[in-house]
C-alpha cells in the first residue's frame, strides 16, 4: 500500500498495558467510526506495514485502545511507539455539500463569484491558525483561507470550489 492511497488516521501515543496494546490517537472528529476495525496500516522504517487488530475499543474520547496481532508485550508495542496509523482512502466516509477533505479538493480550479476562475488549488496549507487554499495561477502563488463564509459551494462534478472573496484578496497577488 502507498501512502498516496491512504489517509492518516492518528499516531500511537503510548502503551496501556505490560500485555502489548497501545493507544493510538485518532485525528478525527467522529472517533466511533473506527471502533471496529480489522487492521490498519502503521508507518514503520518508512513503509507502510499493515497489522491485524485482535480487539480495540474507545478509550477517553480521542483515544482507541488496540491489541494487535503479534504484538505481546511492552518491548514490541515500544517499537512501533509513535508511529503513525494510516487507513486506504476508500474507507473515509462520503462527505456531501460544502464539507470536503483536503486531498479531495486538490487539482479542483478555485473560483471567485466576482472574478471567476483564478487558479488551481495544487496543496492546503496546514500549518498555521486558518488552514489556506494555495493556488498557482501562471507563476504567481495565492493563499486563500479556508473560511466558511467565504465558501459558497463544492462542485465535485466540475471540479470546483467557488468562493465569495473580499473585494482585493487576490488582486493583492496579481
Amino acid at each position: 500500500m502507498r501512502k498516496e492511497d491512504c489517509f492518516y488516521l492518528g499516531k500511537i501515543a503510548k502503551k496501556f498495558s505490560f500485555k502489548g496494546e497501545v493507544l493510538i490517537y485518532l485525528d478525527t472528529d467522529e472517533p466511533e467510526l473506527y471502533e471496529d476495525m480489522e487492521s490498519v496500516f502503521v508507518e514503520y522504517n518508512k513503509n507502510l506495514v499493515p497489522f491485524f487488530i485482535e480487539n480495540c475499543n474507545l478509550h477517553k474520547g480521542d483515544f482507541l485502545r488496540v491489541k494487535f496481532e503479534d504484538v505481546d508485550d511492552e518491548a514490541e508495542a515500544d517499537s512501533i511507539m509513535g508511529c503513525e496509523i494510516y487507513l486506504p482512502l476508500n474507507m473515509l466516509p462520503k462527505l456531501e455539500g460544502n464539507k470536503f477533505y483536503f486531498h479531495e479538493v486538490i487539482g479542483f480550479e478555485i473560483e471567485d463569484q466576482r472574478l471567476g476562475v483564478f487558479g488551481k488549488i495544487v496543496s492546503i496549507n496546514d500549518t498555521s491558525a486558518q488552514p489556506l487554499f494555495e493556488v498557482i495561477n501562471g507563476n504567481v502563488e495565492i493563499l486563500v483561507p479556508m473560511i466558511d463564509q467565504f465558501l459558497v459551494k463544492i462542485d465535485r462534478e466540475n471540479k470546483k470550489v467557488i468562493m465569495d472573496l473580499p473585494e482585493g484578496l487576490v488582486e493583492m497577488y496579481l
